[in-house]
């Protein structure tokens, strides 16, 4: 069951065109990425998806109506690749403000916030000040605030590029969970082995277009790398 659909997305910039009839759709319950070298404006395709640039073409859908309705932008929630944060506030004071948007009762909220901090490993550092921790730390939790309305649908902008191997490994078994809780997943990333290891299906733009649409990562023959490198190629 197709729960994104995107058809003959077109988007330009400056008169020139940076995407080009991008296609694709995604299955409930996937966990789907897409694949990208760089320039290839996967996160203004992102974007456009989420109605925060408009394309000059499209056709989207989001749970089977036409692009945002109000009902959709509820069960979604997107993680920017740079992260934002008011680093005046604590951990847990950054979480409750969030959470305060979705109207979660508010032992709910706290008992949420608890559970996250924990899943992404800072829970001893709950009273802590944003503006004291590095990049990485603010990834975990900015994925932690990307989760605490309990998205159906959730997309993630390089969500481990700034991780160790003990955080990434985190991240990945949390993603790995919200797909067992019923979340759809859709991630850019460039780190091949992250999608190879997590992914269902993946799609490769590149040159403004998608070359690879919605392929089954099972149904590859070679490593994902190869595979990556061939179809680069190829256009090239």
């Amino acid at each position: 069951m197709k729960i994104l659909e995107l058809k003959n997305v077109t988007k330009y910039l400056n008169w020139n065109k940076i995407l080009s009839e991008v296609s694709f759709d995604v299955e409930k319950w996937d966990i789907y990425g897409f694949l990208w070298p760089n320039g290839a404006w996967k996160t203004t395709a992102m974007k456009c998806v989420l109605g925060l640039i408009e394309p000059e073409e499209w056709e989207i859908k989001i749970f089977w109506e036409e692009w945002l309705s109000i009902k959709s932008k509820e069960k979604i929630w997107f993680m920017p690749e740079n992260t934002y944060l008011y680093k005046h506030l604590t951990w847990a004071e950054f979480l409750r403000f969030n959470g305060k948007f979705f109207d979660i009762d508010s032992k709910k909220l706290e008992n949420k916030i608890d559970n996250l901090l924990k899943k992404v490993g800072l829970k001893s550092a709950w009273n802590k000040r944003l503006s004291d921790y590095s990049k990485w730390m603010l990834q975990r939790i900015w994925l932690a605030q990307s989760i605490i309305n309990d998205p159906k649908l959730l997309f993630l902008d390089e969500p481990m590029s700034w991780l160790d191997p003990i955080g990434r490994k985190m991240i990945k078994d949390l993603l790995l969970e919200l797909k067992e809780e019923w979340t759809t997943i859709f991630f850019n990333t460039h780190i091949l082995a992250d999608a190879e290891s997590m992914c269902n299906k993946i799609s490769i733009i590149h040159k403004w277009k998608i070359i690879v649409e919605s392929k089954k990562v099972k149904d590859i023959d070679e490593n994902l790398e190869d595979y990556f490198i061939h179809h680069i190629e190829k256009v090239e």
